[in-house]
């Protein structure tokens, strides 16, 4: 799937892709709505432009593009979803995440460069949790050798993959590597950005759900290090 820079995806040939990716086109053209678009483009920052579809009907959309289809293989979900990238309203890149994360048991390793591109490539929080918590986390978890790459992401400058690295293990459990868990805190726990300090936060108080203690004395221990958003978000269930 990567080209021989080994950097750009390519578009891997799928008839299924090809067939959602006119279904979908026809189906959420035709649901536009102008200036709900507006409203939801000035709700995510005006990051992408929006079709102006409400996530009830996106949905149902969505179930109508997908009825009938068979299940895919790895390079139709590569497929697809590069393709909805390559598309600019934010709906389309809602349908990609979402068929990711419904399909990404029958993923592998192969398809993490495809990812990576998706979470770099017009990057917010509204696709990159979703491909962090529910198709990077997966994939980790399916292949442990994986979590190397997680430790490469955690040092990297683009913010989006250190997010990503923080919050892949959010729906791991008693399963979360707790000593990576800390130590990605710990290694971004100085970092400027709000979004940083909102994914320490927010998986320290995921897995608080499994072990409290563990994160009050983590949060006791680095209190001076963490910043004050990163320790009150981590503390605030418990």
């Amino acid at each position: 799937m990567l080209s021989n820079d080994g950097r750009r995806p390519r578009v891997p040939r799928s008839a299924l892709a090809d067939l959602l990716t006119e279904r979908l086109v026809a189906a959420y053209g035709g649901a536009a709505d102008p200036e709900q678009a507006r409203h939801m483009a000035a709700y995510m920052k005006d990051v992408a432009p929006f079709l102006g579809i409400r996530t009830p009907l996106r949905r149902e959309l969505s179930r109508a593009v997908t009825k009938d289809t068979p299940a895919p293989a790895e390079a139709d979900c590569a497929a697809l979803a590069l393709r909805c990238w390559g598309l600019a309203e934010r709906e389309y890149q809602y349908f990609a995440a979402d068929y990711l994360r419904r399909h990404v048991s029958r993923c592998s390793s192969g398809i993490l460069p495809v990812v990576r591109h998706l979470i770099v490539t017009v990057p917010w929080w509204d696709t990159v949790d979703t491909l962090a918590a529910h198709t990077v986390g997966p994939l980790v978890a399916a292949e442990p050798d994986l979590a190397a790459v997680m430790d490469e992401w955690i040092e990297d400058e683009n913010l989006w993959l250190a997010r990503t690295a923080l919050l892949h293990q959010l729906r791991h459990k008693s399963a979360t590597d707790t000593g990576r868990l800390f130590a990605y805190c710990r290694r971004q726990a100085a970092h400027p950005d709000f979004f940083i300090s909102k994914a320490i936060g927010w998986c320290l108080r995921e897995y608080a759900k499994t072990d409290p203690a563990a994160v009050r004395a983590f949060v006791a221990a680095e209190r001076d290090a963490l910043s004050p958003l990163s320790a009150r978000e981590a503390l605030k269930n418990l």
